[in-house]
């Protein structure tokens, strides 16, 4: 890992109408648009798709760090993220983040140790610490023969 500060650099490019283009070097660009909700198609990732996203993607990045970290074995895991936006005090913004966790183990897996470690990524998660909404977090814990 590279010393802190870290700085990611992130384009957005776009004609008077029309598709957005965002990209960063190295990466595939992603067109994006208005979500239905303030009259776009729908068809394509827009800012609140994506922030909803980066909720989802950050923590199963961090679940996954965090079992390495504590030689958990696991099979898969499914996040599924609720953003609600909403108007307060004027002003559009996120208020929460229900995020429901989904965590399938290999039979004889130690549950409570699994919560455990689901709590502990909740709780180190970059992302969600860098947000000002709430962050409710319920999950399931599947273990399979």
């Amino acid at each position: 890992m590279q010393d802190y500060p870290h700085h990611y650099v992130v384009s957005a490019d776009a004609p008077a109408e029309g598709i957005i283009s965002v990209d960063s070097k190295g990466l595939e660009t992603i067109p994006s648009l208005a979500p239905p909700e303030f009259g776009g198609p729908g068809d394509l990732w827009s800012p609140e798709t994506l922030m909803v996203a980066s909720v989802a993607d950050c923590f199963i990045l961090t679940f996954r760090a965090v079992a390495r970290g504590s030689h958990f074995e696991w099979k898969s895991v499914r996040c599924e993220v609720d953003g609600i936006l909403d108007r307060v005090d004027k002003v559009t913004r996120f208020t929460a983040f229900h995020v429901h966790v989904t965590l399938h183990v290999p039979a004889g897996t130690d549950v409570n140790k699994a919560e455990r470690l689901i709590e502990k990524s909740d709780h180190v998660c970059l992302v969600t610490n860098s947000l000002v909404a709430e962050t409710v977090m319920t999950k399931d814990i599947i273990v399979h023969d």
